[in-house]
């Protein structure tokens, strides 16, 4: 706060607020109790306390003895008798300690922990709770639990749970007097609020919600919305919709715009701002003014934010901008600047205060004095079950407190339950600061901005010396995602779909010693969603061509082997730059020459600025020789040459990323490329002409040659002068071609190197103990993004027997909902497959499933193009050729195994070591897994597709592949050959100082 006479009120309405809650403790840290003793000990010892909300988390999928029994061992090893004693205070069980008793203490515990936040898990239970507060002057917003939708039935559940908690609501309110009733008359509470106030999230009225998809998603979510603002009206009620993550803000504020807008003449419709969000000033300010052009009343509760670790971490993986403040006193500031933007303009916008901070609360009812504003244009909201001094404290002083009620099952509470337990024992949390840590008021009602200004001039000095520390190259991050909750970015994305579909039908040579050079042979590349579509004619080569391509590349080779690491890197940097200016087109030609959807295809493109950044800095780390050995009178120098001409044979499923990848790495090494793409993407594969051709790499470096395998293939792999093959496809191929390598042919003078990545029969394990609305959706983007046409697609999910019904339920639920289209349109999260052949391909294994096992699901296509309807497939069999063999396609074959030994046999039981993932939440199970689930990438608790360079190296081995790691650090190496050069420097018994190890080992 600028004014200080402002300031001063402030924190005297803050010493008096604390004056009368002096000596009072919240129930959730009273050490009197149990959970007050389970909260200071999770407070004093942090591991404890990630194990204990973990195992909270945990709990409510825990359906035996012998499972709770298992899982407190896993999870407290040396700490369980203590917790157990604990336990079994809360649950008042005393006596023998069985399994049966353990797990009866444990759930009634944590249900008592539940109830501390939670109003009730029925509508009896809310109502009776709602009652009992009313009587003691709190009103209340009702929430209806659930993290977590991932079909339309279950959004149809979730919306008829609002309609019968409003009904039920309505029934019970005949028994309610208005609160505040002594002051005021009529039915509202103090006069001018609703009785009945729900609060909805957005995102659980539709289970394909995406910004990337921003009109479906409102269009569906306001379809559902729509029922329960109805409903609401009908009740004379309040409607407030939630923020949730980042991801969906943008969504979820247009949502609310077109629901005001449908509903003008209704003043109670509001809407949750999160301060912690950047973007909040903004949003608060083009709110304001709507209401204002369209002479609207809002209502907007403001809060903290209840994200902050999850979209911390989630812009940290992604390379996104942090959209939150990173210190928690801008947070408290931003909440004081857009208190007071929206009590200044009380006149449209109605204000409910939402934090249990007495310096945030002060501030609020100091700016409304100062502001005049009146008591119906603002209240104050906070939390059930916590901070009741504080609640205590704003009721004795302002007369309207709601309190925030959630209510619902155990199950999907828990994610609500553990971030209320996370706020709680926060090390910055204003309660646990305040009644705990004991702070005093003079710090605890401290200005935000002060506080702000002190932690940033604190941080500068560390900046400024990590500045000066930081070397010539910066260290290798990934590439950001693209954030389609910008409408700038959906826009650029369909404004290159549009302008690569005005190209259509271009015709593409070939690329050879820095020349073009067209053949009669055209090859048509055709779009996968409508084959009528041509997106354009190449050229293909025949043996001429790719002996000519060699040609260039040998001799262009004598001199490019001699360039220096760093100057090879520099052009691998500045590629960089040119494909960060066309990730758009790059991105839209994916789309309609394979049929990628778009987030994955600029996926695609951000792979292949990764792979020639990493590979940069890679060269540069290996370029300088090594000395090896310490020892008088020599030098070793360890250093690596390049092996000559590369044959680069590169897929169509990730034509950019795989392609570069491969060329990049070979080039920064000193070789010279000989780059055969795939006949289905040989468009995409001439992107790299254009943009090696634009950095000035020499002429021969680089040659293009797309051409029928059939034709060229063999005499590309068979060619004397080849040296080196790096191959990504299909395990058939790939043993030919290693198969034909290691043949030595006339003239040939090197052993052939060969670089394999082949194919995979990738199993998902879910454990009995696992997350569904984690394991669902994960395992259906495993195996069914691009239509299952990853070499890691999950193509086997391995579900354990006590889970197996609910996991195929809610996944074949899940499947009925997604479309399938031209993903063109992005709202079809299926689109075709990449050609004709693989159509029937896959359609011909359909067949084998429907023979070895049963139909679990199968979905619609449409009649034009390639589209290969998803399917699932239930009681296949390790033996089964679903189990086995490659299918590459929206094809998903699901088996039950008896326990988790079981599940990890079938898992290794095929000729592949791609990828694999596992869902659990068993520590022991875990452990098991890396160590027994044997494949080159092991993904636990996510999904097993997404590699990242120089963070997951991608690769794998038995039939998968030879042991090589795309994206890693050992990648290089197999582009090159070492060399050792030993010099003698000892003349006449005299050796210069620095040669070896220097005088410790020198004759005096």
């Amino acid at each position: 706060m600028a004014d200080s006479e402002l300031n001063r009120r402030i924190v005297s309405c803050g010493r008096e607020m604390f004056a009368g809650i002096y000596g009072e403790t919240p129930s959730l840290f009273d050490k009197g109790r149990w959970l007050g003793k389970l909260m200071a000990w999770s407070m004093s010892d942090e591991e404890f306390k990630t194990r204990l909300f973990r195992f909270v988390d945990v709990f409510p999928t825990l359906s035996t003895d012998r499972m709770v029994a298992d899982h407190l061992e896993e999870y407290f090893d040396g700490a369980q008798p203590p917790v157990l004693a604990l336990l079994r205070q809360a649950a008042g069980v005393f006596g023998p300690f069985g399994n049966f008793i353990q797990r009866k203490a444990v759930s009634t515990a944590i249900r008592k922990m539940a109830q501390q936040f939670i109003v009730g898990e029925n509508t009896t239970e809310a109502i009776s709770n709602i009652e009992r507060l009313r009587h003691q002057g709190f009103a209340a917003v009702v929430d209806v639990l659930g993290e977590a939708t991932l079909s339309e039935k279950e959004a149809d559940a979730y919306v008829d749970q609002y309609l019968d908690l409003i009904g039920s609501i309505e029934r019970a309110m005949g028994r309610w007097k208005p609160l505040g009733a002594g002051r005021t008359s009529g039915s509202m509470d103090w006069g001018h609020a609703p009785r009945i106030n729900v609060s909805v999230k957005a995102t659980a009225l539709s289970c394909l919600a995406s910004p990337m998809d921003y009109e479906g998603s409102v269009a569906a979510i306001l379809r559902r919305l729509r029922l329960i603002c109805r409903r609401v009206r009908e009740v004379n009620g309040f409607l407030c919709l939630d923020m949730e993550t980042y991801r969906y803000k943008e969504i979820i504020l247009e949502v609310y715009r077109r629901l005001k807008l449908e509903n003008p003449d209704y003043h109670h419709l509001g809407l949750v701002l999160q301060s912690y969000l950047r973007d909040t000033d903004h949003d608060l300010d083009n709110l304001v003014t709507w209401a204002r052009e369209n002479c609207l009343g809002i209502s907007i509760r403001l809060v903290k934010g209840a994200y902050w670790d999850y979209e911390m971490i989630r812009s940290r993986q992604s390379g996104l901008p942090e959209p939150v403040w990173t210190m928690k006193a801008e947070t408290d500031a931003a909440f004081e600047r857009q208190a007071r933007r929206i009590m200044e303009n009380s006149d449209v916008c109605h204000f409910a205060c939402a934090s249990h901070n007495i310096r945030s609360i002060s501030a609020v009812i100091e700016l409304a004095r100062e502001l005049a504003v009146s008591d119906d244009r603002y209240e104050f909201q906070v939390l059930y079950g916590m901070a009741e001094p504080v609640r205590k404290a704003i009721l004795n002083r302002t007369g309207r407190l709601r309190l925030y009620c959630p209510y619902g099952p155990m199950v999907p509470g828990m994610g609500y339950l553990v971030r209320r337990l996370l706020e709680n024992t926060s090390n910055v949390s204003f309660l646990r600061q305040t009644f705990v840590d004991a702070a005093g008021a003079e710090k605890l009602l401290e200005d935000p901005l002060h506080v702000v200004e002190r932690q940033r001039l604190a941080v500068q000095p560390r900046l400024r010396e990590g500045a000066k520390s930081s070397g010539k190259v910066i260290p290798f991050s990934n590439e950001p995602v693209i954030d389609f909750t910008r409408e700038e970015q959906r826009q650029a994305f369909r404004e290159h779909i549009g302008q690569v579909r005005s190209r259509f039908g271009r015709k593409y040579p070939l690329f050879i010693g820095g020349q073009e050079l067209e053949t009669e042979d055209l090859l048509p590349s055709m779009n996968p969603s409508d084959p009528s579509e041509i997106v354009g004619w190449v050229c293909q080569a025949g043996t001429d061509e790719v002996a000519q391509a060699i040609g260039a590349a040998r001799k262009s080779f004598e001199t490019w082997r001699d360039i220096t690491p760093e100057i090879r890197a520099e052009f691998l940097l500045k590629a960089c730059t040119v494909v960060r200016r066309r990730i758009y087109e790059l991105s839209a030609l994916q789309v309609l020459e394979i049929g990628k959807q778009w987030d994955q295809a600029y996926a695609d493109v951000t792979e292949a600025i990764d792979f020639l950044e990493y590979y940069a800095r890679e060269m540069i780390r290996l370029g300088s020789p090594r000395s090896m050995g310490k020892v008088a009178g020599e030098t070793n120098q360890y250093f690596y040459e390049p092996k000559g001409v590369a044959a680069v044979i590169a897929p169509w499923n990730f034509p950019l990323a795989i392609s570069m990848g491969m060329v990049s790495a070979a080039i920064v090494t000193g070789n010279c490329v000989v780059f055969k793409p795939s006949g289905l993407t040989s468009i995409i594969g001439w992107q790299l002409v254009d943009i090696f051709r634009e950095v000035g790499l020499p002429d021969g470096v680089f040659n293009f040659v797309p051409g029928r395998s059939g034709i060229m293939g063999d005499y590309l792999v068979d060619h004397p002068h080849v040296s080196l093959i790096a191959f990504t496809g299909s395990m058939e191929v790939g043993l030919r071609i290693i198969e034909r390598a290691a043949k030595v042919q006339p003239g040939q003078e090197m052993v052939k190197k060969v670089i394999c990545e082949m194919g995979g029969k990738n199993a998902i394990i879910i454990d009995d103990d696992a997350d569904l609305d984690e394991a669902v959706p994960h395992v259906f983007n495993s195996a069914f993004g691009f239509q299952g046409q990853k070499c890691s697609a999950c193509s086997r999910v391995i579900v354990l027997d006590g889970i197996y019904d609910k996991f195929v339920q809610r996944l074949t639920a899940l499947a009925e909902a997604v479309p399938v289209g031209p993903v063109e349109d992005p709202a079809n999260l299926i689109g075709a497959v990449a050609e004709e052949n693989a159509q029937k391909r896959i359609m011909n294994y359909i067949e084998v499933g429907r023979q070895e096992g049963r139909l679990l699901y199968q979905g619609h296509v449409p009649e034009v193009g390639f589209f290969v309807p998803l399917t699932i497939i239930g009681d296949i069999r390790p033996e089964h050729r679903l189990a086995q063999e490659e299918i590459f396609g929206p094809l998903l074959a699901v088996m039950r195994a008896r326990d988790f030994n079981e599940a990890l046999v079938w898992a290794n039981s095929t000729r592949y070591a791609l990828t694999g993932g596992l869902f659990s939440r068993s520590p022991e199970h875990i452990a098991i897994a890396t160590k027994r689930f044997r494949v080159g990438n092991l993904y636990l608790n996510r999904n097993c597709t997404g590699a990242l360079v120089g963070r997951q190296p991608f690769g794998g081995f038995r039939l998968s592949g030879a042991g090589t790691k795309a994206g890693g650090p050992d990648y290089l190496l197999h582009f090159m050959d070492p060399r050792v050069v030993t010099e003698n420097t000892m003349r006449r018994g005299f050796a210069p100082a620095g040669a070896g190890d220097g005088s410790s080992c020198r004759k005096r």
